[in-house]
């Protein structure tokens, strides 16, 4: 029996807009920074607004990674409610970090962000988004993060 090979489908794009990260120094998990959700965009095969409220824990290892671990809400034009739950990486050399962390441009190329995506809802229309898995190529910008979401086959 042959397994099946995944791909990867276009599902949608996220634009989340950025509040000031609140450093939390170093904890028991490691240095520790909250970075909250103002609010943002969600275009594509899904639209929607994120709203404002939730926030990104991050994680930043000795060598500038950052694991993600965001949580926020959305509401289609429609007024139905769901919650993302992102959860990944970003790292790059040292430079590019710095340059990331001041807020200045930087080609995505040039370092690696990546992240799975899950979705919740109690919105049937929405229900087909719980029962698949999504993983997203992301960007960082000084004011927010942009992403595409891909849907596994």
């Amino acid at each position: 029996m042959t397994l099946p090979v995944p791909t990867l489908e276009p599902a949608f794009d996220v634009v989340v807009r950025l509040g000031a990260p609140q450093d939390h120094g170093v904890t028991r998990a490691g240095h520790r920074r909250v970075v909250p959700i103002l609010g943002g965009a969600v275009s594509g095969g899904l639209d929607a607004e994120i709203l404002p409220g939730g926030g990104d824990w991050q994680t930043i290892g000795a060598d500038g990674t950052i694991s993600i671990d965001g949580r926020y809400s959305g509401r289609t034009t429609d007024g139905e409610l769901f919650s993302l739950q992102v959860t990944g990486i970003r790292t790059a050399s040292p430079d590019v970090l710095a340059a990331l962390g001041r807020g200045e441009s930087v080609d995505p190329s040039e370092y690696y962000f990546r992240t799975t995506v899950a979705i919740e809802t109690s919105a049937p229309r929405l229900r087909h988004l719980e029962r698949s898995l999504f993983v997203a190529s992301c960007a960082r910008d000084a004011d927010a993060v942009r992403y595409r979401a891909y849907r596994l086959t």
